[in-house]
């Protein structure tokens, strides 16, 4: 299926690349061709902040906050007109099965611009008693212009939790969708353009990480970079962000800690165990990939485990009762092969999965489930985050230990708890160095809260009213009455 050549918008006019150049965008499922994208040039990024600029200065400015908001609330509408082609286009560069993209995704992605489109009246400054006599107030300021920097593995869904607040308050925006994953950024372009935001408002421009996006990241006309993707392209993003002192928002990698204990409910554990690994095939930063178990119960809970991911059927995508798709790349795929096979060099033991899986077309970056047991903290799938389905126990002797060994990590994005015991739960919760903490459950996420990274996890939050903190800035003004 090719979906033809892609451009970039710009200033609300669809264009070219400045040196012509295009990126081919791949089906993993089927491992085709199915478009061709601008690749953007270092010209292209700087038209792109212009037009960002010059919206901001203008038009834009001019719009009541009010406005705003039905514009964010249109968008999120048309989203849902158009939810099956989008959900198509998402799962047709990233692998996911259309269940995920058509009947979870887009409409949360939807809800998440709705959601802020009602923020958009009612973030303001107050009035602050001083000393002397002096009208005293401060203001909730838009920062300017904003990049977006979103990774592959929930193309749409991570682009809207950047672009929604910032427009919301008042910014515009520069948006980069990965390289591998571009289709939905440019639908979500368009559907902006169809609701009746302003030319330059909304910027897309698909690229490779190394030109497009590091012109994007060190260009002095862009004010804040919110960034989602791994910890060591963070890094360089704080390194190069420096030199002009943008505003910087990171949610990075993760190792999530999925910790149950012996008087935990285990039929809900299991599924829990299984969800927080498994879904989205584990190309989820937040994924439960460290499975920690008490150990009076492991072996028999890790029995339990490993039957039901055998059970789990790996198939195509475009099924709508699959429920396990495609890895993103045969790049990561292979990545995450190297992974299985370090585990059992290292002397993990393999309890299911570890393997290509066939799924009878002889094509695609199928990957059975994998579990391995007698894990220890010092093996590498243990302490780097491989985003594929691949779940590494690890047993533990009792709230202490398990507080320890969820703790010993560079990273800190969430976890998991697993009791009946309501005290324990809470005083578990509290020790643990993650952002988000679920209780009972495992990868529930809401547009109202907050989400975002502890330690190498990074820093900053999305969603939630909390999102709208890091797309301001406070200006204090004094009058003086005397």
């Amino acid at each position: 299926m090719m979906l033809g050549k892609k451009q970039l918008l710009i200033n609300g006019e669809w264009r070219d690349a400045s040196t012509g150049k295009t990126m081919p965008v791949v089906n993993p499922a089927t491992e085709d061709v199915i478009a061709e994208v601008a690749n953007a040039s270092t010209e292209d990024v700087d038209a792109a902040v212009a037009s960002a600029r010059a919206a901001f200065d203008g038009p834009w400015s001019q719009i009541s906050a009010r406005e705003r908001g039905r514009l964010l609330w249109k968008l999120g509408e048309r989203l849902m007109e158009q939810a099956d082609e989008v959900a198509r286009l998402e799962t047709l560069h990233n692998g996911k099965p259309i269940f995920e993209s058509r009947q979870i995704e887009i409409p949360m992605s939807a809800e998440c611009l709705q959601y802020f489109a009602g923020w958009a009246d009612k973030v303001h400054g107050e009035t602050v008693p001083v000393k002397g006599n002096a009208l005293v107030y401060t203001r909730r300021e838009p920062l300017g212009v904003v990049a977006a920097i979103v990774p592959w593995n929930f193309p749409l869904m991570l682009a809207v939790w950047k672009v929604a607040p910032a427009l919301a308050m008042g910014n515009t925006v520069v948006l980069k969708p990965a390289s591998q994953t571009p289709l939905t950024a440019l639908a979500l372009g368009q559907m902006a353009l169809d609701v009746g935001f302003p030319p330059g408002v909304l910027n897309v421009i698909t690229g490779g990480g190394a030109t497009c996006g590091q012109a994007i990241v060190e260009h002095p006309g862009i004010d804040k970079i919110a960034f989602t993707g791994d910890t060591s392209t963070g890094k360089g993003i704080m390194r190069s962000a420096a030199e002009t002192i943008k505003h910087v928002t990171l949610e990075l990698g993760g190792k999530s800690p999925n910790i149950v204990f012996a008087d935990a409910d285990l039929e809900a554990a299991v599924r829990g165990a299984t969800v927080g690994i498994f879904y989205g095939k584990g190309e989820v930063c937040a994924a439960g990939s460290r499975l920690l178990i008490e150990a009076s119960i492991k072996d028999r809970f890790l029995e339990k485990v490993a039957a039901r991911t055998k059970k789990m059927s790996v198939g195509d995508p475009m099924d709508p009762k699959t429920r396990f798709g495609a890895l993103s790349s045969k790049t990561h795929f292979e990545r995450v092969l190297g992974y299985v096979e370090t585990a059992k060099r290292e002397g993990a033991t393999l309890l299911a999965g570890g393997a290509r899986a066939d799924i009878g077309t002889g094509k695609g970056y199928f990957m059975q489930p994998t579990v391995f047991g007698n894990v220890t903290v010092d093996m590498t799938i243990a302490r780097e985050e491989i985003f594929g389905p691949v779940l590494a126990a690890i047993e533990f002797a009792d709230v202490e230990d398990a507080i320890a060994k969820a703790n010993n990590s560079i990273y800190g994005l969430a976890a998991g708890v697993w009791t009946k015991d309501v005290k324990k739960a809470h005083y578990v919760a509290s020790k643990l160095k993650a952002g988000t903490v679920w209780v009972n459950t495992y990868n529930v996420y809401d547009t109202a809260m907050s989400f975002g990274g502890y330690k190498q996890s990074g820093f900053g939050r999305e969603m939630g009213m909390h999102a709208l903190d890091y797309y301001t800035q406070l200006k204090s003004v004094w009058v003086d009455l005397g």
